[in-house]
């Protein structure tokens, strides 16, 4: 993977044209692991679900995984909303309002909606029902997905004890076939590091990775911050070693930051998790529903973006204001499942959604509402470096899914601690034979 990555840099150095041809090569490599995550997460719930001695233990690991999801995807909007103030990226910046060019975002701000707690419940739950049996697979709806594992699993758990062991065995054939298929992918995830780095590099050069403006810096620093403070703290509350924790799913998060797509890594992380003693129900209900609920440095990402365009324009925002962020994006990060694009959407939405909140210092201290002073389309000032911040979201947002599939296993004792101090105690040997 390392050696691929370092590859794709060089390769997008020397020869531009033929790094941006090698693009085909990340964009099948994701597309094929699309179609196998579908079919493991639901495989995987049902022989999870199944497995449990009570349909209870079900509610329960759903009901704490919320609560977790909640608690710590605040955190991360507070961490946002701090490290933007401390370190300032958008002072200086002196932007005008009236010279935003609305055009360069207007796909995204088209699709700003009203955003409330009642809206944003109701457009998830719709998201939620499935519209067939083959369309959520097909289409990569996972909460969908996520909903007829469930419903199939509890079916299944009513039936009689031997018809349920006998479709019991019948998934298991299948998961391992499917296994079978993820392993042999996986062995092409150098050539797709190898791809996308080449792509990334010719496209946007060098200076591109390496150089990208402080408020990129600031952002790693806000990631790095959760993961090793936030996350790390709470691994320490239950003995993890939240640096060994992360090594052992380097494989994973290398093959994100090289595809920019969390999804390319959703399916090996799962098996991983699941075979260093992390029960199949928990990973299978965690893992996909913090895709959509859990997204924490999206989170430091939205948050984060929000101060910067206010410093960016001279807006300057209360901590009245930072708070009425914080609770705009505790329902709007949530109501973005799904949806293309949906950074900048919400980004959008949050920005209409505060737009009547009154600034006082604005227009030569008369004051002015949030909307005259910050329109919608100024979000088309982070578009030049969102591919970049996409990255560190992306990453971030698995290793803090991983931690979390990690602390609601130990919550509900669904881990077998042998297996797991086994595990990153010798992450080599998962590396090699994680899959098999």
């Amino acid at each position: 993977m390392i050696f691929g990555i370092i590859a794709g840099i060089v390769l997008g150095l020397i020869d531009k044209e033929i790094a941006i041809a090698c693009k085909p090569g990340m964009d099948y490599f994701i597309k094929a692991l699309k179609i196998l995550i579908g079919p493991i997460i639901f495989i995987t719930i049902i022989l999870g679900i199944i497995s449990l001695e009570s349909l209870k233990k079900v509610g329960s690991i759903g009901v704490k995984a919320l609560i977790y999801f909640e608690v710590v995807s605040t955190i991360a909007l507070a961490i946002g909303i701090f490290m933007a103030n401390v370190m300032k990226p958008g002072t200086g910046m002196n932007l005008d309002a009236n010279l935003v060019d609305a055009s360069s975002v207007i796909q995204f701000t088209t699709q700003t909606r009203e955003i409330s707690a009642s809206t944003e419940i109701i457009n998830i739950l719709k998201e939620a029902i499935p519209q067939g049996l083959i369309s959520p697979f097909s289409e990569g709806k996972t909460l969908q997905v996520l909903v007829l594992a469930l419903l199939s699993a509890i079916i299944i758990s009513l039936l009689k004890p031997d018809e349920k062991a006998y479709i019991q065995k019948f998934f298991e054939i299948l998961q391992s076939f499917v296994f079978k298929i993820l392993q042999i992918i996986m062995y092409f995830s150098p050539i797709a590091a190898f791809s996308a780095m080449a792509f990334l590099v010719a496209k946007y050069g060098l200076s591109s990775l390496v150089n990208l403006g402080y408020l990129l810096f600031v952002m790693l620093i806000s990631c790095l911050i959760f993961i090793f403070g936030v996350a790390g703290a709470i691994c320490y509350f239950v003995r993890v070693n939240i640096f060994k924790f992360m090594y052992f799913i380097s494989r994973e998060v290398l093959i994100v930051f090289a595809t920019s797509s969390s999804e390319s890594a959703l399916a090996p992380l799962m098996r991983k998790l699941e075979k260093a003693g992390i029960s199949k129900a928990t990973v299978g209900l965690v893992l996909p529903t913090g895709y959509s609920f859990n997204l924490d440095c999206t989170n430091i990402y939205l948050s984060m973006s929000l101060i910067f365009l206010a410093q960016a324009f001279n807006v300057n925002l209360s901590l009245t204001h930072e708070i009425s962020i914080i609770l705009v994006l505790m329902v709007a990060s949530k109501g973005a499942v799904g949806v293309t694009g949906s950074g900048f959407i919400v980004l959008g939405s949050t920005l209409a959604a505060l737009g009547t909140m009154q600034i006082p210092e604005a227009n030569n201290g008369a004051g002015a509402m949030l909307a005259e002073v910050l329109p919608v389309a100024a979000i088309s000032v982070l578009l030049g470096v969102d591919k970049f911040m996409s990255e560190m979201r992306a990453v971030g947002n698995l290793c803090g899914n991983s931690v979390a599939a990690l602390i609601v296993a130990i919550w509900e004792r669904q881990i077998d601690w042998d297996k797991f101090n086994y595990a990153i105690n010798h992450p080599e040997e998962f590396h090699n034979a994680g899959l098999s």
